[in-house]
């Protein structure tokens, strides 16, 4: 059983740790590795001081919408292994821990829903000025996709889990 709950608060913690680098880094969108686009900005590296400079991203409704589900899904996942905790300490034997897995397939779904505007709606999101064509998605985004089945299989993992003695 110990082992058992050694690897579920691994596998949480390890999938919050991605979502949360998959929100926060800068590599959702990359062009020819000079220049890159996250959620918040789109960087690119001087030529003459060979440094990077990065200027906020163009503010629209779409991107609006993925930060704010990226943000709601790393406070969801981390709420959900608080409850654990708190419903570890809490429920009585054979009780379930349905909230905490509710929590983290909500997660899961508001990623889901990020990630998915972000691939049907990067036309609008990325600066007007750069060609879409010469620039492919970036690690941040594939990790984010990566998150979305994490989660849901830690949610109904949760909403499967006993309490044992």
């Amino acid at each position: 059983m110990a082992s058992l709950l050694l690897f579920v608060t691994l596998f949480h913690l390890i999938t919050l740790t991605a979502l949360f680098v998959a929100t926060m880094q800068k590599s959702w969108w990359v062009w020819d590795g000079s220049e890159h686009s996250d959620l918040w900005y789109n960087c690119r590296i001087n030529n003459t001081t060979e440094k990077m400079s990065c200027e906020s991203s163009n503010e629209t409704e779409w991107l609006h919408a993925v930060q704010v589900l990226m943000i709601l899904s790393v406070v969801f996942s981390a709420v959900s292994f608080l409850i654990f905790l708190g419903q570890l300490f809490t429920i009585s034997k054979g009780g379930l821990f349905y909230l905490t897995g509710v929590c983290q397939a909500f997660a899961g779904l508001n990623v889901f829903t990020a990630v998915l505007i972000y691939t049907l709606h990067n036309k609008e999101i990325l600066p007007v000025s750069r060609e879409l064509s010469s620039g492919h998605f970036g690690y941040c985004f594939y990790l984010a996709w990566v998150c979305v089945p994490l989660l849901l299989c830690s949610g109904a993992m949760y909403i499967r889990l006993r309490k044992k003695e």
